[in-house]
């Protein structure tokens, strides 16, 4: 924690952190809200699950091209107009009495507009940070973020159910337009340039971690998506129990990000952060008792801040700083990706005859195949105890705007 404190005192790092905590707190909010909002239109998950998967593929297809934007039109640009898009797409979901059609076209609208935030502020922490505090900030980021989700699941699920969906969506929209703002108009953002990649787009791919850290990202970030899904559909039909267990769950990822992401992120890390994570969805699968369910979903959080550390940190180690944007938009795109299919099973299954047993099943198969696929390929995973996480340097200089 002393180590986390020299991080915050360093120039810009609190006031970029928080900046962009705010910009994505409605990513834990937005699937919650259209999952409630759409079934309670059609009285179908399955629909809701498809809207959602909509929405995901649409992040999932603009990630790379908005980061890489960034690079050609500056980040305040491309922020701002996604931002703006993103807001209209989702206040015409919430106004628009329509048919299951129009609302995944509008889904996919509001993914594909989703402002690259992620992509802009991991491009930029290594400009803030040494390469040694780099893997430390990285392990902080993935740890806070998980205020997100602590908060943002009560938050949506009591207003949803007390006020309605549409003042939910409505909520969205304004803390998108007021997050977004207040990180588009710091300093850092103006300040770092990201510079054109002389690469083709893709080419990134071809980098063995980097392909690596999208696939695990892939099945991760599906085995929270249909843990959602199915959480939502076991509970939120008795009050805030849905958005409080989803809470837990993160509050599970927060302990474990500030008590173990400062370690050492050797070959074997990733391993060793996926077994914990599968081994407490395994145990979801057990009993759908609400004690039982935060319970589990609590140890599994444990492994999920200092995983994702170890996505963003070996990405960020094993490309050039003119490609770490694009490399985060496919690492992005792998997760989006996840979710959408991750959702949809999940959805499929609770309407169908496992219900929402057969749905946890899946959410914990997902993690399993993300921890085989990490011991497989752990050879391919960057060893950062010595040299740290900054990016391969470019071979020419890097401006900056003072």
């Amino acid at each position: 924690m002393a180590g986390y404190g020299d991080l915050l005192r360093t120039p810009g790092v609190l006031r970029m952190i928080s900046a962009q905590l705010v910009a994505r707190f409605p990513n834990g909010m937005i699937s919650l809200v259209i999952l409630l909002h759409i079934e309670g239109i059609t009285g179908s998950y399955g629909a809701a699950g498809v809207v959602l998967a909509a929405v995901s593929i649409g992040q999932a297809i603009a990630g790379p091209v908005t980061s890489r934007w960034m690079g050609r039109w500056g980040m305040r640009r491309v922020l701002t107009l996604t931002t703006l898009v993103s807001a209209a797409s989702l206040l015409s979901i919430a106004f628009l009495i329509a048919p299951v059609p129009v609302y995944v076209v509008l889904g996919f609208v509001a993914g594909m507009s989703t402002p690259p935030i992620v992509s802009a502020v991991r491009t930029i922490y290594p400009k803030l940070v040494n390469s040694k505090q780099l893997t430390g900030l990285y392990s902080l980021d993935a740890s806070l973020q998980e205020i997100i989700w602590i908060l943002a699941p009560v938050l949506i699920t009591f207003v949803a159910t007390q006020a309605g969906t549409v003042v939910g969506l409505v909520l969205v929209v304004v803390i998108l337009l007021s997050g977004c703002a207040w990180f588009i108009l710091s300093p850092e953002v103006g300040r770092v340039r990201i510079p054109r990649s002389k690469r083709s787009l893709g080419k990134v791919l071809t980098r063995p971690p980097i392909l690596l850290a999208t696939v695990i990202g892939f099945l991760f970030i599906g085995s929270f998506s249909a843990v959602e899904a199915s959480v939502v559909a076991t509970f939120s039909h008795g009050g805030v129990e849905a958005g409080l267990v989803l809470a837990v769950f993160s509050v599970g990822s927060l302990a474990g990000g500030l008590a173990f992401g400062h370690l050492p992120m050797g070959r074997w890390a990733m391993v060793r952060r996926l077994a914990v994570v599968t081994f407490g969805l395994v145990l979801t699968t057990l009993w759908l008792n609400v004690w039982w369910i935060g319970a589990t979903l609590f140890v599994a959080g444990i492994g999920i801040a200092p995983a994702l550390g170890v996505l963003s940190a070996m990405t960020t180690a094993s490309v050039k700083f003119s490609d770490t944007a694009e490399a985060f938009g496919w690492v992005g795109t792998g997760q989006l990706i996840g979710a959408a299919v991750g959702s949809a099973v999940a959805g499929f299954l609770i309407d169908g005859p496992g219900g929402v047993t057969a749905a946890y099943v899946a959410a914990a198969s997902f993690c399993a195949l993300a921890l085989v696929v990490a011991l497989v390929f752990v050879r391919h995973q960057p060893d950062l105890r010595e040299r740290g996480a900054s990016p391969i340097p470019d071979t020419e200089p890097v401006p900056t705007i003072g």
